[in-house]
């Protein structure tokens, strides 16, 4: 059997963090170093995209650099260059596409795109050694909530999608409504850990035509007409009570979601991906479900869950294993699909 390492240089730039990252075999990581913008965008209470593109020209070469000197490697010992292509913001994407093409052309290395959904999935086999496919994960983040049966490494199959707000955009309006501001998510996270989750009853949001779809935009909603509709009258409400409760909601719906696949699919692992995977109240809560089910529940760590480049290395080997590699053609799609190549 070979056992020739397969050593790769990853750059993810799709959002608003600028990462490059050396990963041998798909699971080793040798570096892995993250550049963030949040500073910069907690200006303007969320992502501005002219500015996050900006930021990664002037990041990149130095992120790269930072990458390859923590694994003690150089550009010529890589075996492939991987980036993210999609979906995400597109100047900010084109960034780290353009920047993949010329040192893959200047190197003569094969280029890989890699799906950035595919990214978060792929996350957990960096921790979780003995995880392989099948299994189901949710994926959750400011940008997509997406339940996912895994068939095989690159084979995806959608069961459900938001129609509307990602959990995690959800997370970062309800934030600003009572006054938390940006990233939204650590903020009311933080907050519920200080209020009663059952203090106020919001509905769970459920989609008539689609079992396992999602939709977070009525929850926002009613949580916003809620505060409005007591600032109206006169009325106290506690800011704390507000996140508990709309925090409680989300992590009911994405468990009862999860819960219902897991049966009709017979599913015995199940992990979460994405960066509001990274919330405790979260993880406990999908934990519990999966022990209840006796279902193996995997998760990557709080670092792992944001955007990186560690796991656009994990998605990209199995890529080079199949020989799926990318051609100068290779554009940035900010509406890209999940399985679509």
């Amino acid at each position: 059997m070979d056992t020739k390492e397969i050593k790769i240089l990853a750059i993810e730039s799709s959002c608003d963090e600028t990462a490059a990252a050396v990963v041998v075999n798909g699971r080793d990581v040798r570096s892995n170093i993250i550049s963030t913008q949040i500073p910069l965008h907690t200006l303007y209470g969320g992502v501005v995209p002219e500015i996050a593109s900006r930021k990664h020209i002037e990041r990149i070469n130095q992120v790269i650099e930072q990458a390859l000197e923590a694994a003690d490697m150089s550009l010529e010992d890589m075996d492939g260059i991987a980036v993210t292509y999609g979906p995400g913001l597109v100047g900010a994407l084109l960034v780290g596409v353009a920047e993949a093409k010329a040192i893959a052309f200047a190197t003569n290395k094969p280029l890989i795109g890699v799906h950035h959904i595919e990214g978060h999935i792929s996350a957990n086999y960096i921790e979780n050694k003995d995880l392989e496919p099948p299994f189901l994960c949710l994926v959750v983040s400011g940008g997509h909530t997406h339940l996912v049966r895994v068939v095989d490494y690159g084979k995806y199959e959608i069961l459900g999608r938001t129609r509307d707000d990602a959990a995690g955009e959800a997370f970062d309006k309800v934030a600003r409504a009572i006054g938390l501001g940006y990233p939204g998510g650590p903020k009311i996270e933080k907050a519920a850990l200080e209020g009663n989750p059952f203090a106020y009853n919001f509905t769970r949001p459920k989609v008539a035509d689609g079992l396992y779809d999602f939709s977070f935009s009525g929850l926002k909603s009613q949580v916003l007409n809620y505060i409005n509709s007591a600032a109206m009258k006169g009325e106290e409400i506690d800011n704390n009570d507000i996140a508990a409760s709309f925090q409680q909601t989300v992590i009911d719906t994405l468990c009862d979601h999860a819960s219902m696949a897991i049966e009709e699919f017979g599913m015995d692992k199940f992990a979460i991906a994405g960066g509001v995977a990274s919330n405790q109240t979260l993880r406990k809560a999908m934990e519990d479900m999966c022990r209840e089910k006796g279902v193996k529940f995997y998760h990557p760590s709080p670092i792992l869950c944001t955007d990186n480049a560690a796991m656009i290395g994990a998605a990209a080997y199995y890529e080079f294993l199949a020989g799926k590699f990318d051609g100068w053609d290779l554009n940035a799609i900010p509406n890209l699909k999940l399985g679509e190549r």
